[in-house]
Parts: structure tokens; sequence; C-alpha cells
């Protein structure tokens, strides 16, 4: 019988097997009183089995405020599987089995989901990504190597007209995709409809002048229904891209989103840092990404090598390498999604990003290391280029600047972020 494997890290004051135990009877067939209906038959049919129980240590106090005390707080690594049958593919009642009322539990006082294993059936039952990275590249005509990738900033302020503008300046740039900021969606500032169509006639001029087609994703999150009705828009202007915030509209949402796309499906991961930024609480982004490419999304954010954010380096590098791998059990390929490197990113990061994908595979994009390059948005662009053909060629940057003004530039405008690499190639 096909079974479900989660694996947590737990604190507990109240024993480590009593913990567990607690945990996989809550999220199954258990309750706080045994049950005259819970058989022993309907046990072995249908209760979440403890897999495995290991102890990691232990604190004399609490990592977050517990209900109950104990004399030590223990530590331990905690897998639990689940029966198929109990719930079927279904990717929402997965999520509330998986990580539903575990976390309220009083005998937990840390629990975090860490990674989860899905049996072949998901593959099946769910979509994956509609394109991922080799339809993406098939969508721009055949593009080679990562895509070039900016946001529009300032973020909000622009209007219609004016972000067109931008969109003209840097496609004629050169640049291979483009991307609504996370916070523009469909403001009576910037209405999307207006948006689309001004952003579109800039980018279909460009590619009958230059035969080059630039990706623009439009962020069309919204409730149900309406973003299908923006589908359609974006479909009536012949958008290839659209950006949605994959926690915003959850799993439901950007499943309903995929099945209705006839483009490439972007996902955005907004609001992160309230899953991730706790070592005591929270699901791991190994976690989410599976759900979110079984519904549907083609390219993932991943944060970025020495970003703005909190992320360690290896935390990132785990991300991102995580969307190569399948999904779920007999996947393969087809659920592979692209990483999307983004947050404070330069040419400085753009060799160690693709070393740590082995492949041009991946989007980068750059707000302000394009968009303040001394040159302007335009050289920005173009040093960027320059640093993945270095990154390409197994040049070093500071060789390949030598020859390259836009490239040289930027390395005196943006300082050396720091990075912790050790260990990750």
């Amino acid at each position: 019988m096909s079974r479900i494997t989660a694996t947590y890290d737990i604190e507990t004051p109240a024993g480590l097997e009593r913990a567990a135990a607690v945990l996989a009877g809550e999220q199954s067939t258990g309750t706080f009183v045994r049950l005259a209906a819970e058989t022993d038959a309907l046990r072995a049919r249908s209760a979440a089995r403890i897999e495995s129980l290991s102890p990691t240590g232990s604190s004399a106090e609490p990592a977050l405020p517990c209900r109950l005390s104990g004399a030590a707080y223990e530590r331990a690594r905690l897998t639990v599987s689940w029966p198929l049958a109990s719930i079927g593919p279904s990717l929402p009642n997965l999520l509330s089995t998986v990580a539903g009322n575990l976390f309220e539990l009083a005998e937990f006082s840390a629990l975090r989901l860490t990674d989860i294993t899905l049996p072949a059936e998901f593959g099946a039952a769910n979509p994956g990504p509609q394109f991922g990275a080799p339809g993406t590249r098939a969508l721009m005509g055949g593009h080679e190597g990562p895509l070039i990738g900016t946001i529009v900033k300032p973020s909000v302020g622009l209007s219609a007209q004016e972000t067109a503008g931008l969109a003209g300046t840097l496609a004629a740039a050169g640049i291979d995709f483009i991307k609504d900021d996370e916070l523009q969606a469909n403001g009576p500032n910037c209405p999307l409809p207006e948006r689309v169509a001004a952003v579109s006639r800039v980018l279909d001029a460009h590619a009958q002048r230059t035969g080059k087609r630039v990706l623009y994703a439009f962020n069309i999150t919204d409730e149900v229904e309406q973003m299908w009705r923006n589908l359609e828009l974006l479909e009536a202007h012949g958008a290839l891209c659209a950006m949605v915030c994959v926690s915003s509209v959850g799993l439901t949402g950007l499943r309903a989103l995929r099945d209705r796309a006839p483009m490439l499906v972007h996902g955005h991961r907004a609001g992160w840092g309230l899953y991730s930024r706790s070592p005591h609480v929270g699901i791991d982004f190994g976690v989410w990404q599976k759900l979110w490419r079984l519904a549907g999304a083609d390219h993932l954010h991943v944060n970025g090598l020495g970003s703005k954010f909190t992320e360690p380096d290896a935390v990132v590098a785990r991300s991102a390498r995580s969307l190569q791998a399948p999904a779920c059990d007999g996947a393969g390929p087809a659920h592979a999604a692209m990483p999307v490197f983004s947050s404070g990113q330069t040419v400085w990061q753009v060799d160690p990003s693709r070393r740590l994908l082995g492949s041009d595979d991946f989007i980068f994009c750059a707000g302000g290391g394009i968009m303040s390059h001394p040159g302007g948005p335009a050289a920005g662009v173009v040093a960027l280029r320059q640093a993945a053909e270095a990154a390409r060629d197994g040049v070093p940057i500071g060789t390949r600047a030598a020859e390259a003004p836009e490239l040289r530039d930027a390395l005196g405008a943006f300082r050396r972020p720091e990075m912790d690499l050790d260990g990750l190639f």
C-alpha cells in the first residue's frame, strides 16, 4: 500500500515517545480520548505510523512558549507515515494532514516540518509544471544561457505607460525576462488591463524588429475567478507568462490557475519568511516546493546568494537544487521547475548561482543590480550578460571585466556581497 512520509524536527517536555504518539494519533485516527470506533482493525488500516524517532539533544528551556513544562525539553528527528488511502492524492488534504493541527499540540515546544516523500499517485493526479525550463526556452525561440531578468522598480507608483516605457528600455538592452513586483497587481493607479495592453504593444514591436521575444510576468494574483479572467486578458494580448503569489492564492488557487493557463506560471513566494525564518516552527522550502510544483508552477523563487534577506547561502543552494529533484516517487523530470534567483542580486552572484546548479536553467533577477548601474538600466543588462558569459566560459569575472566596460563599471558600483560558499560546490 502506498504511503506518505513526513519528517519533523521536534522538541517536547512530555517525553519523545509520548509526543510522537500524540502527533500520529491527532493527525490520523485518534483524538484526546480513546474512541470506541477506533478499533485495532481500523488503526491497522488507517492510522499514522511512527517510522523513526532519533533523539538529537535536549534543553533546560523551551524553544517556544509551551503550556506544558518538564525537567527537560527533549529534541528529536521524527518520521511519520500515512496510508495514501486515507486522503488520496489531494494537495490541500495532504497539507491538512502533514501540517495541520499538529503545530498547536501542547506536547510540543518546537515543531518543524523538514521533508516529505510522496508516492507516484501524486504525480499522476496533479498536473505539475506545464513548461519548466525547456518550455520556457522554447517559448522564447530557443534561448540559450540563463535568463537575465529584472523586477519593475519602483515596485509601485509607475503608471501603465511608464511601466511600458521601462519595459521597452530593458528590451532594447537585451533583457530576457521582466516581472511585475509582487506588490503591483491590479490597483487603480496602474490597472492590470492598461498595463498588459501598454507593455504588450512595446514588447510586440520589439519582437517584430529584432525577432527576440522578451518574457514579461504579469502579476495576476487575485480571487480565482478574477485570475481566470486575467488569464483571458493576457492571452488576448499574446502574453506568455502569468505571475502569481503562491502563498497568497494557496494550493487550490495555484492549481485552478494552472488548469486554465495556456502560458507559463511564474510562482513568487511572497511571505516566505513566515514559514522559514524560525528554526523552531514552520515548514522547509523543500516541502513547499514539491507541492507548488505538483500544483503547476513553472518557475519558483528561491531567494539569492548573498542577498538582502536572512536566509543563509546553504539554504538558498538547497532550495535551488531541490527544484531539479523529482517531486514524488516516479515523477520524473516533467515535474522540474526553473529556479529564480532574486533579492539583492548583482553581477557578483551570477557565477556561483550557475555553479550551484551545474547548468544555465535558471532565471537571474536583478532589480537594483540593473536599474542602479552607473550607465543606466541598459548597461546593467549588458553587464549581467557579460557576467553570465564569463561564468559559462569559466573565465574569472575580473578578467572578463578588463575587456567589458559595462561589467567593469558594475563591479565598481556594486559592493561584493558576503557569500558563504564553503562546501556548496
